[in-house]
């Protein structure tokens, strides 16, 4: 059984659904991040960069939230969540997905994280000044040049869309207001309505 170890509010909400959806059979483990679980021997000796996700599969752990996403999607055909056999538009979904966790990603982490980046105070507080324009910028080029609707890549739901889901909920309305973006704003409502995802939010708040 694969195995899907989370932490509550990280990228790794995105497998996490993107598992459900496909009906896969697999166990979810959470990480307590503020305990530094992620940290740990045990974990370590799972995920050497003390990060989530990390999926434990029958050929060995496979890490980094892109990589993930691909791979249940291809043990699990007939979810559909990628056009398996058609490079070009898998290519297309994989595009996306590495702009998320290379660009905005890294820009809203710049706003929460700036300790990874620099020593000094000054240069944190500069770094989480610039997080919302940064923020701005990722969600108006997404809107206008990436998004085609009603799902990011159409009218069939892929891979893509349980990670826009996971990296636009954490846009805070005093920093980045998701409501200036109606595309957005409606795909965030829509994500909400599905029950892979309601199944996902409340096994992630009950544990």
């Amino acid at each position: 059984m694969l195995k899907l170890y989370y932490a509550r509010g990280t990228c790794a909400l995105a497998t996490h659904i993107a598992l459900e959806e496909a009906s896969a059979e697999f166990e979810a483990i959470r990480l307590d991040f503020s305990i530094g679980q992620q940290r740990s021997p045990q974990y370590l000796a799972v995920n050497p960069k003390g990060r989530v996700p990390a999926l434990v599969t029958p050929q060995g752990v496979l890490t980094e939230t892109p990589a993930l996403l691909a791979y249940v999607a291809e043990i699990f055909p007939n979810s559909g969540l990628m056009p398996l056999g058609d490079a070009f538009n898998c290519a297309r979904i994989n595009s996306f997905n590495a702009y998320l966790c290379a660009t905005m990603h890294v820009a809203l982490a710049h706003g929460q994280r700036a300790p990874r980046w620099a020593d000094d105070p000054a240069a944190w507080a500069s770094m989480r000044a610039k997080m919302p324009q940064n923020a701005a910028e990722c969600c108006a080029l997404i809107e206008k040049d990436m998004f085609v609707g009603p799902w990011v890549m159409g009218e069939a739901y892929t891979v893509a869309d349980p990670y826009l889901f996971t990296i636009l909920g954490w846009l805070k309305p005093d920093r980045c207001d998701i409501t200036n973006y109606p595309a957005l704003t409606e795909h965030l409502q829509r994500m909400r309505e599905r029950p892979a995802v309601q199944r996902v939010l409340a096994r992630e708040s009950a544990d």
